[in-house]
């Protein structure tokens, strides 16, 4: 792989030239610049992008996309390695958290730990809704049942 080549999907280096409250622009050995987003920083959640990078740091980026527009997406979480399997083998098993699969509802509940990683956002984003509908779905059924029965007695 050459110095100068910068093409989706590569992990390349380059040189943090600034930070903002939404990322940090990282210069590339092609002369272009790119911008790696706060999401793209670290697996875990940043709160403030000057806790993991700083001006002139030379990172390792994973080129996640160019536009027709010269704009450039870069991320360092994508470019570290895998981390190993021994420590997904470490977890304690899924009976910890099988007391909400028996709450009226489905069976996939806590499917995301089952995996032995970390919950994405997206599936801790579909247990919430999933745990928000079924308490709606309680809730109006409570409420029918209420109406329903001061009609009945009337």
């Amino acid at each position: 792989m050459s110095a100068d080549t910068v093409e989706v999907g590569k992990v390349v280096e380059g040189t943090i030239t600034g930070i903002t409250h939404f990322g940090a622009f990282v210069a590339l050995s092609n002369g272009k610049t790119g911008l790696v987003h706060i999401s793209e920083v670290a697996d875990a959640y940043v709160k403030d992008i000057k806790d993991y990078l700083h001006e002139s740091d030379v990172v390792k980026v994973r080129v996640l996309s160019m536009d027709d527009r010269g704009k450039i997406g870069l991320s360092i979480r994508q470019a570290q390695e895998p981390r190993p399997a021994v420590a997904k083998e470490s977890r304690p098993p899924r009976e910890a958290n099988s007391h909400r699969d028996n709450q009226g509802g489905g069976h996939r509940r806590g499917n995301q730990f089952a995996r032995g990683g970390q919950a994405t956002f997206e599936d801790k984003l579909q247990r919430f809704m999933r745990d928000s509908e079924d308490r709606l779905q309680d809730l109006k059924r409570s409420t029918e049942s209420k109406r329903g029965g001061r009609g009945a007695s009337r």
